[in-house]
């Protein structure tokens, strides 16, 4: 109770909601749910593939807003 009576904690949590779901398209959409490469070196560059996918599909909305 103490924590969550705080207006800070409802902005984080609408922060935490926004990045969730970029995970959660790596996983669904981008291919990120079981990794088909071995090393970090590898993993960390399908990562960075996968969200510069996922800024391209943000794109269009994002343009519009603008």
């Amino acid at each position: 109770g103490r924590t969550t009576h705080h207006s800070g904690y409802a902005v984080s949590q609408r922060i935490r909601k926004r990045i969730e779901e970029v995970f959660g398209w790596a996983k669904t959409s981008g291919g990120m749910r079981k990794t088909r490469h071995r090393g970090k070196d590898r993993v960390g560059w399908m990562f960075t593939l996968t969200a510069t996918a996922y800024n391209l599909v943000r794109l269009p909305k994002l343009l519009a807003t603008a």
